[in-house]
């Protein structure tokens, strides 16, 4: 593989990131529209991170901070570049911004029935949290 560039998203890189995860996420979320993911960026700019090889988009990782915990979302590579460091280099910049911005544990979301995922996070350092679960509520209709 040509050399990995990992690098925070611009505005102008959504589409691309949008048209990604189509091909290489696993399941779909409320907020996976321009509006959303606008939003995310114009927010918080260093919080959706790119892995580029030659010139294309390989991977991404959302590294949200709340200011209290840390939150990875749309871990995703690209699935004919799986297995070659890209998600451990998103991982690593994802960590290293948490890091920065003073936070001490990461959590990921990740999908109970993605055994493919399972082995990556559990290959990067993460466990399985048994004692919690997740609530959720859309809030609009």
């Amino acid at each position: 593989m040509t050399e990995l560039r990992v690098r925070a998203a611009t505005p102008g890189d959504l589409d691309t990131v949008l048209a990604f995860w189509k091909v290489a996420a696993e399941g779909t979320s409320i907020s996976d529209d321009r509006d959303g993911v606008e939003r995310l960026v114009a927010r918080d700019p260093g919080a959706l991170i790119l892995a580029e090889s030659g010139g294309e988009l390989v991977g991404t990782v959302i590294a949200g901070f709340d200011g209290w915990r840390c939150h990875l979302y749309r871990l995703a590579v690209r699935p004919d570049r799986r297995r070659r460091g890209v998600a451990s280099a998103l991982l690593t910049a994802a960590e290293e911004r948490f890091v920065r911005l003073g936070g001490r544990r990461a959590d990921a979301m990740v999908l109970e029935n993605n055994g493919t995922a399972h082995h990556a996070w559990g290959s990067a350092g993460y466990a399985r949290e048994e004692r919690w679960r997740r609530w959720v509520k859309p809030l609009t209709g």
